[in-house]
């Protein structure tokens, strides 16, 4: 964890994250979420990379999360199972609003400044285990769902990060097109996703930046 001023403004930063498919238990994966809480941290902008599973995306655009699809949760897997802590949250906590509508109009009209609007849109994300990427079979499945793009984190840490009251904006860097047909025969492999993270890495400081700015103006942190 590295703490800092961005634009002006104190943040707390990770370098790298948790993950399930690296053995630990989601509540450890969202651990460091709760440790923001704990600090100060009022909002959580958190990032990923996914699988774009929706057509119209193409490697190197950028995804806005609207929603999730808590697929890992369905089959009885949530940072939150176990004794709930009152002091961070209620037992039983609503994700209707997961997604800060505010910051997502937020997230819109910077892309639109910096020109990128083009490559922004607006989706649904779901969080699988992995670590292996999806059969066909798969995500097909999941397009029926509705969802947008396929990563391996994130959900479990909005989770808990709405649990503790803070206020979330998440986007996803689409590093990949997730393949429905059988005939194409095109793999994944992770050193293509981490060529494309290096690529875009200047927009998505810029973009990043220019949120907190906008937060900058909304908030006033000295008071925090």
């Amino acid at each position: 964890m590295v703490f800092g001023y961005l634009e002006g403004v104190p943040v707390m930063c990770m370098q790298g994250r948790f993950h399930y498919y690296e053995g630990y238990p989601l509540w450890k994966c969202s651990m460091p979420v709760r440790v923001m809480k704990l600090v100060g941290v009022t909002h959580l902008i958190a990032t990923n990379a996914a699988g774009g599973l929706n057509p119209t995306y193409q490697v190197g655009d950028i995804m806005i999360m609207k929603d999730h699809v808590n697929l890992m949760g369905f089959a009885g897997n949530n940072p939150l199972q176990g004794p709930n802590d009152d002091r961070f949250g209620p037992r039983f906590p609503p994700m209707n609003k997961a997604y800060n509508t505010e910051l997502i109009k937020i997230g819109e009209e910077v892309a639109s400044e910096m020109g990128i609007d083009d490559i922004v849109h607006k989706g649904v994300y779901t969080c699988l285990g992995g670590p292996n990427f999806e059969t066909v079979a798969e995500l097909k499945m999941l397009r029926i769902f509705g969802v947008d793009a396929v990563g391996m984190s994130t959900v479990h840490e909005v989770i808990t990060a709405r649990h503790c009251d803070l206020t979330v904006f998440a986007f996803s860097l689409i590093t990949n097109q997730c393949s429905t047909d059988y005939d194409d025969h095109t793999e994944t492999n992770h050193e293509e996703v981490m060529d494309v993270g290096k690529t875009r890495q200047p927009v998505l400081h810029e973009f990043v930046s220019k949120i907190v700015m906008r937060l900058k103006d909304m908030i006033d942190f000295d008071k925090k």
